[in-house]
């Protein structure tokens, strides 16, 4: 199957695909702050960036993209051109999520992933895992 789109613009679109405060996180950093938690977002202290990271607690949550982070759920299509590019580019994705979480580990910090699928399905179960791994 053939893309629908032009080459430009699906890279216009592709521009457009924002890493910080995407849907999914702006529900949950919602949800946190109306239950009066503080966090820090998008925190360049620590390795990759955590989406929210609560220091006095160092802790931190990153709210993964199905599709960018290969979760395996529906979301985690695999683009029918430009195969080669795509397989790379996820494999580093993956790659590059573990080195992260051991570094994490490594600094004593502990980390949660939440998936984007999880928030969009059940919002309070996902919000529940969050609470849960925030009170130890």
């Amino acid at each position: 199957m053939t893309d629908h789109l032009t080459p430009v613009q699906r890279s216009r679109n592709m521009r457009l695909i924002r890493s910080k405060d995407t849907t999914p996180e702006l529900l949950v950093r919602k949800a946190l702050f109306e239950k009066g938690f503080r966090y820090r977002v998008s925190y360049d202290k620590l390795p990759g960036k955590p989406d929210l990271v609560f220091v006095s607690l160092k802790r931190t949550i990153f709210i993964h993209g199905c599709f960018w982070h290969r979760h395996g759920c529906k979301r985690s299509t695999f683009p029918k051109s430009n195969r080669k590019y795509w397989r790379s580019k996820f494999k580093k994705n993956i790659i590059r999520d573990k080195k992260i979480q051991a570094q994490l580990e490594d600094l004593s910090w502990k980390y949660l992933v939440i998936w984007e699928c999880e928030i969009n399905e059940n919002l309070q179960e996902a919000l529940g895992k969050v609470l849960r791994f925030l009170k130890f």
